[in-house]
């Protein structure tokens, strides 16, 4: 498994900070390396919703579909999975100083004979996460001084 976290800080208050990312389909908005995800369930995020995704890695699309596994105040998870990995992500944002600290581990499984490559593969996934982070600190900041 390739285990990749990261924390940003904003200056949102941490519960606009957690509706916004825990509506999956904001993705795109902050990530540049996922520029597809259509909400699949309707109504608010719940355990069990469901969200076709299309992310882009190293030059190529793929698609997954996500589903919410854990979902609390603060605490969101989600398992995505294709034909060749499954993705597990989880997002946690608590109350820091005026604003809050977002917390993003994503943790990948690749499938099948890509899996004896997930050493070589990290890299790869890594430079995925500051792209992101970035995004979520400007998507967050951008609302807060709104």
């Amino acid at each position: 498994m390739i285990t990749i976290e990261r924390s940003v800080r904003s200056s949102l208050d941490a519960k606009t900070a957690f509706d916004y990312l825990s509506a999956f389909e904001h993705t795109p908005e902050w990530d540049p390396g996922t520029p597809v995800v259509n909400k699949l369930s309707a109504g608010p995020v719940a355990v069990g919703h469901e969200y076709h995704a299309e992310a882009e890695f190293r030059g190529k699309r793929q698609a997954l579909t996500y589903k919410v596994l854990e979902l609390s105040s603060r605490h969101i998870k989600l398992r995505g999975e294709n034909k060749s990995v499954v993705s597990v992500d989880t997002i946690e944002v608590t109350p820091a100083d005026a604003g809050c600290l977002v917390k993003y581990t994503a943790e990948f499984t690749l499938k099948g004979l890509l899996k004896v490559a997930e050493p070589f593969m990290k890299p790869a996934f890594q430079s995925l996460a500051d792209p992101a982070m970035a995004g979520i600190q400007k998507a967050l900041d951008s609302r807060a001084s709104q």
